[in-house]
């Protein structure tokens, strides 16, 4: 495989899906053949999982971890790794970083069994670079609006113990967090710095 590999991380309401567009879009204007997904949904049969996943009645953390890893295990074959083969960049919202965070910590899970998860299903796909978005817990609330699928009902608690594993796990990781306050425009400056020295 020849593509980049960028996936853009963070709790909710920090900002990822905007960032995510606006990274895009530099890329294809710095003359990248780009592919932006995301996960859930990233593929025609992963709609249908996200759909479940966001919108369904409550599951038990198994269930709900497995149609996570399934979603992942189609946007991996059908769409990612043929995408990194054909020499593109892939920009995705959401990888095997939140299913380490809302899984292994805010679940509960364990983070050594869901990243052994997680590498049973990408196998030889990992990302090559994963931005972390980062905010203040009480302003990344108040971005939420007042629709909210069934991951952002579920609580000022679990979303702090997310946020937080974001940060914590982060350095062992090499994932690299980037402040997400201010304008959109500022906050794609600062991913910017961090993804161009990669390409």
């Amino acid at each position: 495989m020849t593509g980049r590999f960028i996936v853009v991380e963070g709790g909710e309401g920090v900002g990822k899906s905007t960032q995510v567009d606006l990274l895009a879009a530099r890329l294809r204007a710095a003359g990248k053949d780009v592919d932006q997904t995301r996960e859930p949904g990233g593929t025609d049969r992963g709609l249908e999982l996200r759909e479940k996943l966001l919108h369904g009645d409550a599951v038990d953390p198994e269930v709900e971890l497995g149609w996570f890893l399934e979603d992942r295990r189609i946007h991996v074959d059908e769409r990612i790794r043929p995408d990194l083969a054909n020499d593109m960049v892939v920009v995705c919202d959401r990888f095997s970083p939140s299913t380490i965070a809302y899984q292994g910590v805010a679940r509960g899970m364990g983070v050594e069994y869901i990243e052994a998860r997680c590498r049973a299903v990408t196998r030889d796909v990992e990302p090559d670079l994963v931005v972390v978005l980062d905010l203040p817990d009480e302003i990344a609330e108040s971005r939420v609006g007042s629709s909210r699928d069934r991951l952002e009902r579920a609580g000022a608690d679990f979303h702090g113990a997310v946020r937080r594993a974001f940060r914590d796990l982060a350095p062992d990781r090499g994932w690299v967090i980037v402040d997400a306050s201010g304008a959109p425009d500022e906050v794609a400056d600062r991913v910017w710095a961090v993804v161009e020295p990669r390409l």
